[in-house]
Protein backbone atom coordinates (compact mmCIF):
# COMPACT_ATOMS: atom_id res chain seq x y z
CA UNK A 1 0.00 0.00 0.00
CA UNK A 2 0.97 3.68 -0.72
CA UNK A 3 0.19 6.63 1.26
CA UNK A 4 -0.89 10.02 -0.40
CA UNK A 5 -1.76 13.65 0.20
CA UNK A 6 -4.12 15.36 -1.62
CA UNK A 7 -4.71 19.46 -1.49
CA UNK A 8 -7.75 21.19 -1.47
CA UNK A 9 -8.91 24.86 -1.33
CA UNK A 10 -11.78 24.46 0.25
CA UNK A 11 -13.85 27.00 -0.95
CA UNK A 12 -13.32 24.43 -4.39
CA UNK A 13 -13.52 21.24 -2.88
CA UNK A 14 -13.73 20.40 0.98
CA UNK A 15 -13.12 17.76 3.11
CA UNK A 16 -17.06 17.87 3.89
CA UNK A 17 -17.79 18.30 -0.09
CA UNK A 18 -16.10 14.64 -0.18
CA UNK A 19 -18.36 13.52 2.86
CA UNK A 20 -21.38 14.74 1.62
CA UNK A 21 -20.72 12.67 -1.59
CA UNK A 22 -21.61 9.50 0.35
CA UNK A 23 -19.88 7.46 -2.80
CA UNK A 24 -16.48 7.51 -4.77
CA UNK A 25 -15.61 11.40 -6.48
CA UNK A 26 -13.63 12.50 -9.40
CA UNK A 27 -10.45 13.94 -7.92
CA UNK A 28 -10.40 16.16 -11.34
CA UNK A 29 -8.83 19.01 -12.85
CA UNK A 30 -4.75 17.89 -12.44
CA UNK A 31 -2.57 19.45 -14.84
CA UNK A 32 0.54 18.42 -13.31
CA UNK A 33 2.56 15.74 -15.15
CA UNK A 34 3.85 14.72 -11.82
CA UNK A 35 0.63 14.39 -10.41
CA UNK A 36 -0.35 12.50 -13.54
CA UNK A 37 2.56 10.26 -13.36
CA UNK A 38 2.07 9.38 -9.63
CA UNK A 39 -1.84 8.79 -10.95
CA UNK A 40 -1.07 6.54 -13.51
CA UNK A 41 2.60 4.74 -12.07
CA UNK A 42 2.44 4.76 -8.37
CA UNK A 43 -1.38 4.44 -6.93
CA UNK A 44 -3.55 1.97 -6.83
CA UNK A 45 -6.44 0.92 -5.46
CA UNK A 46 -7.08 1.05 -1.85
CA UNK A 47 -3.94 3.02 -1.48
CA UNK A 48 -5.09 5.60 1.68
CA UNK A 49 -4.65 9.54 1.02
CA UNK A 50 -4.31 12.41 3.66
CA UNK A 51 -7.46 15.29 2.70
CA UNK A 52 -5.27 18.49 3.12
CA UNK A 53 -7.32 21.96 2.74
CA UNK A 54 -5.10 24.59 1.35
CA UNK A 55 -5.22 28.14 0.20
CA UNK A 56 -7.01 28.04 4.06
CA UNK A 57 -6.67 29.65 7.35
CA UNK A 58 -5.22 27.59 8.56
CA UNK A 59 -3.78 25.11 6.15
CA UNK A 60 -3.61 21.42 7.16
CA UNK A 61 -4.58 18.02 7.14
CA UNK A 62 -8.27 17.65 7.81
CA UNK A 63 -8.86 13.95 7.33
CA UNK A 64 -8.21 11.20 5.19
CA UNK A 65 -9.53 9.02 2.46
CA UNK A 66 -9.03 5.96 0.30
CA UNK A 67 -7.94 5.68 -3.61
CA UNK A 68 -10.75 3.78 -5.52
CA UNK A 69 -10.42 1.80 -8.51
CA UNK A 70 -7.81 2.56 -11.62
CA UNK A 71 -6.50 5.60 -13.38
CA UNK A 72 -9.02 7.11 -16.27
CA UNK A 73 -9.45 9.76 -18.79
CA UNK A 74 -9.99 13.03 -16.82
CA UNK A 75 -13.25 14.28 -18.73
CA UNK A 76 -12.99 17.81 -17.57
CA UNK A 77 -9.81 17.98 -20.31
CA UNK A 78 -12.85 17.44 -22.86
CA UNK A 79 -15.18 20.14 -21.47
CA UNK A 80 -15.06 23.30 -23.14
CA UNK A 81 -16.73 24.89 -20.53
CA UNK A 82 -14.60 23.59 -17.61
CA UNK A 83 -12.06 25.39 -15.79
CA UNK A 84 -9.74 22.26 -16.71
CA UNK A 85 -10.95 22.04 -20.50
CA UNK A 86 -7.20 21.25 -22.46
CA UNK A 87 -7.93 22.03 -26.19
CA UNK A 88 -4.99 20.31 -26.95
CA UNK A 89 -5.66 17.15 -25.02
CA UNK A 90 -5.46 14.19 -27.54
CA UNK A 91 -8.31 12.20 -28.58
CA UNK A 92 -7.75 9.24 -26.43
CA UNK A 93 -7.43 11.28 -22.93
CA UNK A 94 -3.70 9.77 -22.66
CA UNK A 95 -2.80 13.65 -21.51
CA UNK A 96 -4.83 14.38 -18.19
CA UNK A 97 -6.34 11.33 -15.65
CA UNK A 98 -8.13 10.92 -12.72
CA UNK A 99 -8.10 9.11 -9.81
CA UNK A 100 -11.55 8.36 -7.65
CA UNK A 101 -11.60 8.70 -3.63
CA UNK A 102 -13.54 8.10 -1.22
CA UNK A 103 -14.05 9.59 2.07
CA UNK A 104 -12.85 7.72 5.11
CA UNK A 105 -12.82 10.16 8.36
CA UNK A 106 -12.87 13.97 8.94
CA UNK A 107 -10.51 14.72 11.92
CA UNK A 108 -11.63 16.69 14.86
CA UNK A 109 -9.84 19.47 14.15
CA UNK A 110 -6.87 20.37 11.53
CA UNK A 111 -3.85 19.56 11.64
CA UNK A 112 -1.42 22.62 10.67
CA UNK A 113 1.00 22.88 8.41
CA UNK A 114 2.76 24.75 11.15
CA UNK A 115 2.33 22.08 13.61
CA UNK A 116 3.68 19.82 11.29
CA UNK A 117 6.86 21.59 10.81
CA UNK A 118 7.80 21.00 14.53
CA UNK A 119 7.40 17.24 14.87
CA UNK A 120 10.30 15.44 15.31
CA UNK A 121 10.25 12.46 11.90
CA UNK A 122 8.32 14.48 9.35
CA UNK A 123 11.40 17.08 8.44
CA UNK A 124 11.29 15.52 5.25
CA UNK A 125 7.87 14.93 4.25
CA UNK A 126 6.89 16.85 0.99
CA UNK A 127 4.06 19.20 2.14
CA UNK A 128 6.50 20.92 4.84
CA UNK A 129 9.36 21.79 2.65
CA UNK A 130 9.28 25.24 1.12
CA UNK A 131 8.48 26.00 -2.44
CA UNK A 132 6.56 22.28 -2.58
CA UNK A 133 3.44 23.20 -5.24
CA UNK A 134 2.17 19.46 -6.25
CA UNK A 135 -1.62 19.34 -5.70
CA UNK A 136 -0.85 15.68 -4.72
CA UNK A 137 2.27 14.13 -3.12
CA UNK A 138 3.62 10.98 -1.65
CA UNK A 139 3.85 9.96 1.69
CA UNK A 140 6.20 7.74 3.73
CA UNK A 141 4.72 4.76 6.12
CA UNK A 142 6.47 6.35 8.34
CA UNK A 143 4.86 10.21 8.02
CA UNK A 144 1.46 8.71 7.74
CA UNK A 145 2.09 6.94 11.25
CA UNK A 146 2.95 9.79 12.56
CA UNK A 147 0.22 11.94 11.70
CA UNK A 148 -2.21 9.36 12.44
CA UNK A 149 -1.10 8.77 15.66
CA UNK A 150 -1.16 12.95 16.57
CA UNK A 151 -4.21 13.94 19.22
CA UNK A 152 -6.89 14.97 16.58
CA UNK A 153 -9.46 16.13 19.48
Amino acid sequence: MNYWLFKSEPETYSIDDLARAGKPAMWEGCRNYTVRNFFRDTMADGDMAFFYHSVADPTGIVGTMRIVGDAYPDPTQFDPVSDYYDEKAPKDGSRWILRDVEFVSKFKRCITLAELRTIPGLEDMFVVRKGQRLSVMPVTKEEWDIVRSLPRI
